[in-house]
């Protein structure tokens, strides 16, 4: 059965690397190797040196390619050596246009190092194409989307907007980072490249450092791999591995995880000592409809506002079920802080421009009961 015959969840298990054709073994061996053996000059071996390619790394790297259904993969040290190594595709003198409300990691990539490389950014919101628009310079060479967004979850109208960027000659970038490919594919909705943090929902069990860029078209897939190798920001071998494994249980994991999410985020609007609930699935959403024609579903991250700082810091003091830390998208629930942790590099004015208030927290759903996690919000809750 050819890969596109496949569904989703098939494509998660038998991705073309899952049998090792010398062995049989039943996952991709990991080759810890940092160089290859040239048994004839000249014809050299697929793989000479590992910064350059890895037959691990390169199994993953053809895994996601396929799940995103895009030509190239290629595996990083990180989710923001991913992103950084994507914005080096522009040179000095280039504009991009980002989503306002974006990554506090990429905002800080954009403001205190592209920028002295003199690469400059405009932060608009995306949910008002009439921005976007505006945006545009005579220098401008890309866009830089976030859907949903951040963590405020805002959406953007994704066929949209990479439709008017192609009409500029406009390199379009997407971070899917919560979506993933099993919910979000924007390659088939125009996207040149899309990114992910793969230590979030890809790794799922916060073990694991890695990120993942997927280009359209070979041709650009062949200046990312320059740079991949250029620049060293590759994935080990046995993170690579490591990765894999994780990903085989992405749907069964997501689908776990929405459902808890949506009981949730349905469960604090109701809540007297919530201001406010972010999540696309609510019915109150403003680009709910948006976000449902270009995704297949709604995601395991809400957001909500209890009305300030010091209510915040008590919350996160009280809760026993979530832990409290950085990053998402793992088989425990998260709850992180982001005025504090995700964007704190954002000045405060800034943050609070983009609806990053001090009484803002990010709830990343895992995979416990969610009754057992509610019951451990309302306790939390009672300040």
């Amino acid at each position: 059965m050819a890969h596109e015959d496949k569904q989703f969840s098939t494509k998660l298990i038998h991705f073309g690397g899952e049998i090792d054709k010398a062995t049989g073994a039943s996952s991709v061996p990991i080759y810890q190797a940092s160089t290859f053996h040239h048994f004839d000059l000249d014809n050299p071996p697929a793989h000479d040196y590992s910064r350059s390619g890895n037959p691990t790394r390169e199994a993953l790297e053809n895994y996601i390619a396929l799940l995103e259904g895009g030509a190239r993969g290629f595996a990083f040290a990180s989710g923001m050596a991913a992103i950084s190594t994507s914005f080096l595709l522009l040179s000095a003198g280039d504009h991009v246009i980002v989503t306002e409300d974006v990554y506090g990691g990429t905002y800080r990539l954009l403001t205190t190092v592209l920028n002295r490389l003199n690469i400059d950014s405009t932060f608009v919101d995306m949910t008002d194409f009439e921005q976007v628009k505006q945006a545009l310079q005579p220098n401008t060479k890309a866009v830089f989307m976030e859907t949903p967004s951040n963590p405020t979850l805002k959406i953007t109208d994704i066929a949209e907007i990479a439709s008017w960027a192609k009409e500029h000659g406009l390199l379009t970038m997407l971070d899917n980072t919560f979506m993933t490919p099993y919910h979000q594919r924007p390659i088939e909705l125009g996207v040149d490249i899309v990114i992910h943090s793969a230590t979030k929902f890809l790794g799922g069990h916060s073990d694991v450092l890695a990120g993942l860029v997927v280009t359209a078209d070979e041709a650009l897939g062949r200046r990312v791999k320059q740079l991949q190798n250029g620049l060293g920001t590759v994935l080990s071998a046995q993170e690579s591995w490591l990765l894999m494994r994780g990903m085989k249980t992405l749907q069964v994991r997501m689908e776990g995880s929405e459902k808890s999410a949506a009981k949730l985020a349905a469960w604090l609007q109701d809540h007297p000592g919530v201001e406010k609930v972010y999540y696309p699935g609510l019915d109150d959403h403003p680009r709910r409809e948006i976000h449902a024609k270009q995704s297949k579903g709604f995601g395991a991250v809400v957001s909500f506002d209890v009305g300030s700082g010091e209510r915040a810091r008590k919350l996160l003091g009280k809760v026993k079920l979530p832990i409290v830390a950085v990053s998402l998208g793992a088989v425990e629930s998260i709850l992180s802080y982001p005025a504090m942790m995700s964007h704190a590099a954002m000045p405060r004015e800034v943050r609070l421009a983009r609806g990053i208030t001090d009484g803002l927290v990010r709830y990343s759903v895992g995979l416990e009961d969610v009754d057992d996690l509610i019951r451990d919000l309302a306790q939390a809750l009672d300040i």
